[in-house]
């Protein structure tokens, strides 16, 4: 019933009022291009949306705002004492033009004083050369997004944002990036209760001319000078919402699910028409990746342990430092691969890929860090402690390899840095060959282990030796067992058993 047979579009929440634009009183013949350039003058006015739905009689908005160029989209802060909003180039009667001689779009603010809007003002960011308009507030109200095809702009025209600093002054405007903008126009923006970011765009694919489109602005964005990494996948939220025609200014109520939008399908009163809709699901699929860090050996919970969460492509989405209780949570996309790196003073840093399900809700990923100076006492196998494998030795020989000698300078230096500490080097063979043959062996293996520790400045009384040979299996493969070479292997080790630190 607001609608009239001229151009009305664009609406906003107010005080309890839908305020948009409506060329009805300026007598103005829309052309295609106005939602752009605004050929056709608008002004805005407002309607009290009553309890039941409905809306009133649409009134002329305040006169010191509506000018006799273009007035359109404004955004209201919660407190209703500022708005922001779309004029014509035009303040205090005087009109300014680019070096084409036309005279284009820039983004004011107004306040409100003693129930009447005043101070009109254009933002600092503004120029002559090219169009700022329709803007919209994020929920914190420390960020104003736009649309505006200044130098930079990737299409037509883009998304940007700009920080709205404690003292009122603005930041510098930064392109939302391209997992927002396209070749094409993206404009309209507007960011629901729940971050979710609505905009109009025509350069993806879509039913036809300016579709609606919808993206999660992202709360755990750790790289704040790229906004690609800001936004979840972008969504066309599909019909009946858009359709063959131009599909715009799209804004709701994520409490009541009540909103409206402004399309120039056929059916309407005008070029351009308000249309109510109600939203009955979610149109993003959201999940929540969370979890736990642990240490490895104690089950211990780690708290300043930092968690990255990464792209695909390895870039860094997020940064989380855990607290007391060790826990980390991102929101994330669905049906995605992303990696989670976590790191921590004196433990390993890790890094575990995991897949997102297409549906909403929680993906758990518990991280264990392994320390990386390890505490070793009486009894500790220094073998396991620093990761060594197998002590090789040619076939049936009992000669240190180079291959050898390079474990070996890891127990070494550990022998080094402690100067008291005694070892018992002992050394194990598989059951392969006889018992006693094995046992010859392992003893001569353990020994010349123990002249290379000798020959290497370590004194004869802090080391032992003795072989074993196949008396210690760890496995099954025993005499005439079947076993494949990678379970002989397990048996053929060497240890380094601490057998006194004092």
């Amino acid at each position: 019933k607001i609608n009239s047979t001229q151009t009305d579009y664009g609406s906003a929440y107010y005080d309890n009022k839908l305020v948009f634009a409506s060329a009805r009183d300026t007598g103005g013949i829309a052309k295609k291009t106005f939602k752009w350039t605004n050929k056709s003058f608008t002004n805005l006015y407002t309607a009290e949306i009553k309890a039941d739905g409905t809306l009133g009689t649409p009134e002329r908005f305040q006169k010191n705002i509506n000018s006799k160029f273009n007035e359109s989209t404004p955004v209201f802060t919660k407190d209703g004492k500022t708005m922001y909003f779309t004029r014509n180039n035009y303040l205090e009667g005087k009109r300014g033009k680019d070096n084409q001689k036309i005279t284009l779009l820039k983004l004011y603010k107004a306040e409100q004083i003693d129930g009447k809007w005043t101070n009109v003002s254009e933002l600092p960011f503004n120029s002559d050369q090219y169009s700022t308009a329709h803007p919209a507030l994020s929920n914190d109200e420390k960020k104003l997004y736009f649309a505006s095809d200044m130098p930079g702009t990737l299409g037509q025209s883009d998304l940007y944002s700009v920080t709205i600093n404690s003292d009122k002054s603005f930041g510098k405007p930064e392109n939302l990036g391209k997992t927002i903008n396209t070749e094409g126009r993206e404009t309209f923006s507007f960011i629901a209760n729940d971050n979710q970011l609505y905009f109009a765009s025509d350069g993806r694919p879509g039913l036809g001319g300016l579709d609606v489109y919808v993206t999660k602005i992202n709360d755990n964005n750790s790289d704040k000078n790229n906004n690609d990494n800001t936004f979840t996948t972008v969504q066309n939220v599909g019909a009946p919402i858009n359709s063959k025609q131009d599909d715009f200014a799209f804004i709701i109520d994520s409490e009541t699910q009540k909103g409206y939008f402004t399309s120039n399908r056929e059916g309407g009163n005008g070029n351009d028409d308000i249309y109510k809709l109600t939203q009955t699901r979610k149109l993003n699929c959201e999940q929540t990746l969370k979890g736990i860090v642990i240490d490895k050996e104690t089950n211990a919970i780690l708290e300043n342990a930092k968690v990255t969460l990464l792209d695909e492509q390895f870039k860094t989405i997020g940064e989380i430092t855990t607290v007391a209780n060790g826990t980390y949570s991102f929101k994330i996309d669905c049906n995605k691969t992303y990696h989670v790196r976590v790191a921590k003073e004196d433990y390993e840093t890790i890094e575990t890929p995991v897949i997102i399900k297409e549906q909403s809700g929680e993906t758990e990923l518990n991280i264990k860090l392994e320390k990386r100076i390890k505490p070793i006492t009486v009894g500790t196998d220094l073998a396991k402690t620093l990761n060594i494998p197998i002590i090789y030795f040619d076939l049936d020989k009992s000669i240190i390899r180079k291959d050898a000698a390079f474990e070996l300078e890891k127990i070494l230096a550990v022998m080094q840095q402690y100067p008291k500490m005694k070892i018992d080097i002992r050394s194990h063979t598989d059951s392969r060959q006889t018992a006693k043959y094995n046992l010859a062996l392992s003893d001569r293996r353990a020994k010349s282990t123990q002249q290379w520790l000798i020959k290497n400045g370590i004194k004869s009384n802090r080391l032992t030796a003795k072989g074993y040979g196949e008396s210690q299996l760890v496995n099954h493969c025993s005499d005439g067992v079947p076993c494949t070479e990678a379970e002989h292997q397990l048996n053929r080790r060497s240890e380094f058993i601490i057998i006194s630190m004092e």
